[in-house]
């Protein structure tokens, strides 16, 4: 299987993202789950798929982590992905929260409440089922994750990803963030995506 390879930031600080909770975040945590995901699928590779059985086998633990593991390596670069613009949507992801949030106010506040909410992710994706933009909270990496929905904007609450700054002012860190998107990612995979 092909390896994972870390994606450098474009970035080294941001209008109320220090560059130590930046690169700490990045360094660190986000190349260590790049770093176990290619061990798992290493020891995939010689795992006993004969010995497999839903209450414990190697293969299976293997399975289970590559999820955790890779929902945590692609919800990483795609919160990196999004930073690093003025905050202000354009172009295809504006009309999507214009038609179906009811304007940008009334999606920030549902981001910013879906953050406070959440325990690990916010997640604004396309429903591909529904033909939508909706807002969704993931407590861990593989917890409720929305089959069926293209990630446009995501946004990391864990402690680990404003305490630095922010110590316990998720919501201050929340409004930074929402400051510092980049809407050209989600514009981009709304095009290539052909969504509408």
């Amino acid at each position: 299987m092909k390896e994972m390879t870390v994606k450098p930031l474009a970035f080294t600080s941001l209008p109320g993202l220090s560059e130590k909770l930046l690169s700490e975040h990045h360094d660190v945590l986000y190349a260590g789950y790049v770093k176990k995901l290619n061990e798992i699928r290493s020891k995939l590779e010689t795992a006993d798929r004969a010995e497999a059985n839903a209450s414990y086998s190697l293969f299976g633990e293997l399975k289970r982590e590559e999820t955790f593991t890779a929902n945590a390596v692609k919800l990483h670069e795609a919160y990196f992905d999004n930073l690093g613009g003025n905050g202000q949507p354009d172009d295809a992801i504006l009309e999507m929260i214009s038609r179906d949030c009811g304007g940008v106010d009334t999606w920030r506040a549902e981001m910013t409440a879906s953050g406070i909410a959440a325990r690990g992710w916010v997640v604004a994706a396309y429903d591909l089922d529904l033909a939508c933009l909706i807002t969704y909270i993931c407590d861990t990496h593989n917890l409720g994750c929305i089959w069926n929905a293209v990630p446009l904007v995501v946004l990391d609450v864990y402690e680990h990803a404003y305490y630095l700054d922010y110590a316990t002012g998720r919501k201050s860190y929340i409004e930074a963030v929402l400051n510092n998107l980049n809407f050209a990612y989600a514009n981009d995979l709304i095009k290539r995506s052909d969504l509408r």
